[in-house]
């Protein structure tokens, strides 16, 4: 593990250009340019998977978009946070264009780089070189070490109830054993989506509350409308946790399977893990089945990126003032 003291500093550097300790998680999909852009300017981190660009070059025009903006952004506002960006980055073998997007990682420099799925350390070697910040999502307390072992800076907690891959833990257990044996930058992920669920992963020992589900019925979303509506209308026993699409157990939107014409009660197991069909649009998994988190119940709106950071940042400061007053914080988000 890399020197504790300099990766914290780091971190804490980050935390100081945002208004919340929040990461809009990176989503298939629904993160594009504008969508980030639209987050670091509303003071949080905006990330996105490089296979949400269709291309390459498309990948590159998205990256150069990015810190055009951002640069533009901070000479104009100097006195306003604007969060950082980060790109995750799929490093399973199934990854076709992993060479090619990794190069642009190398030549634009996002200061996170979320790893997913494999051994991050040719990641962590670029990203190291030009000052940037590894985190490697987990959903277990081996592939944790793992990605420690490996040079991971940090580690994104992918805990019971997140949206897409997800793991099976109970976010309380998961992240108090991680602190047994790791001291270094954590975001927890499952099922958040309130001001209280930010403060609450701060008390656990998070210094990021990994949030995506709330950000899929946002305006800038690239997500098709039905999809925003029925993140709208759903709760929690809408969800279903399967590796029926991927091979990897995700927690997907139970109406979008019975809409893609597929039996919910009756999904077959996919043979392999293979990610090379993202790039597939007409793969009937990816273009029909959605996937989301089972904080979906809290969702009733579809907002801004600006309005949802707004109402988080809201309920989070109320928070911390009931707790200074030893009051009881009673739910009411929208107050």
């Amino acid at each position: 593990m890399k020197e504790l003291i300099k990766v914290n500093r780091k971190i804490e550097h980050l935390k100081q250009s945002m208004e919340l300790p929040v990461i809009m998680a990176p989503m298939f999909l629904i993160n594009d340019a504008r969508m980030v852009i639209n987050t670091c300017s509303s003071g949080i981190m905006g990330t996105f998977p490089a296979l949400n660009a269709r291309t390459n070059t498309i990948l590159e025009e998205w990256m150069q978009q990015i810190n055009g903006e951002l640069d533009r952004l901070k000479r104009e506002n100097p006195e306003r946070k604007i969060g950082p960006w980060g790109i995750n980055f799929i490093v399973h073998k199934s990854n076709k264009r992993y060479k090619e997007d990794l190069k642009l990682i190398e030549k634009y420099q996002p200061p996170v780089v979320i790893t997913s799925l494999g051994d991050p350390s040719p990641v962590v070697e670029v990203v190291d070189k030009y000052g940037g910040f590894v985190f490697s999502d987990v959903i277990n307390i081996k592939f944790a070490k793992k990605a420690i072992e490996k040079g991971a800076d940090g580690l994104v907690l992918v805990a019971n109830g997140a949206g897409g891959h997800a793991g099976t833990f109970n976010p309380f257990s998961f992240i108090h054993e991680i602190r047994e044996f790791f001291d270094g930058p954590i975001a927890l992920s499952g099922g958040m989506t309130t001001g209280e669920d930010i403060l609450a992963s701060e008390v656990l020992g998070a210094d990021f509350a990994y949030v995506g589900t709330r950000f899929i019925p946002t305006k800038e979303s690239m997500a098709p409308q039905g999809y925003k509506n029925m993140i709208v209308e759903s709760s929690i026993e809408d969800i279903i946790y399967t590796d029926a699409f991927s091979g990897v157990n995700a927690n997907y939107l139970i109406p979008s399977i019975e809409n893609a014409g597929l039996d919910p009660n009756n999904l077959h197991k996919k043979k392999e893990v293979n990610f090379s069909e993202l790039r597939n649009k007409e793969v009937k998994a990816w273009k029909d089945v959605w996937g989301a988190g089972q904080g979906v119940g809290s969702i009733s709106e579809v907002q801004t990126v600006k309005e949802i950071v707004d109402e988080l940042k809201g309920a989070y400061d109320k928070s911390k003032e009931r707790i200074k007053r030893g009051e009881f914080i009673t739910h009411g988000t929208k107050e």
